[in-house]
């Protein structure tokens, strides 16, 4: 194996914990952090990218403070995610993909956070809220 080959092979394995650390320090992997994770890892530019958006825990825009992130598996689908979905748009005033105007939420669908067993489920900065109603989505928020 050449040096080069070894270096890239290297980056690659380095490659996540490298976007965590980023991540951790900036907030989300805007172009220049990913620019900078390419430097450090040797790879190119367009593979740092593919790897930071393929995951959705690594945000590539600013997110706000609370990060709610909505199940779109098929028990979430089958339980009627899209009530849950209607019912934080309601309290935040915001859709999908987008941030409040004061920094507080953002709102993400994923494909899975691994709750099939309490679908609908979503989870707000890493805990996990399961069984959701409407009424449960309003009294979880209003903790945050």
């Amino acid at each position: 194996m050449s040096k080069e080959t070894s270096s890239i092979s290297n980056g690659r394995a380095d490659l996540l914990p490298v976007l965590k650390r980023e991540l951790g320090k900036s907030g989300s992997l805007s172009k220049e952090v990913m620019s900078g994770v390419a430097g450090k890892t040797s790879l190119p530019l367009n593979e740092v990218y593919g790897v930071a958006t393929f995951y959705a825990y690594l945000p590539v825009l600013p997110t706000g403070k609370n990060v709610i992130r909505v199940c779109r598996c098929v028990p979430c689908d089958l339980k009627d995610v899209q009530a849950v979905i209607g019912s934080i748009k309601k309290e935040i005033g915001i859709a999908p993909g987008e941030t409040t105007a004061d920094g507080k939420f953002s709102f993400e669908l994923v494909n899975c956070i691994g709750a099939c067993d309490q679908a609908p489920a979503m989870m707000i900065n890493g805990e996990m809220y399961g069984n959701l109603t409407p009424t449960r989505i309003s009294e979880i928020l209003k903790s945050y």
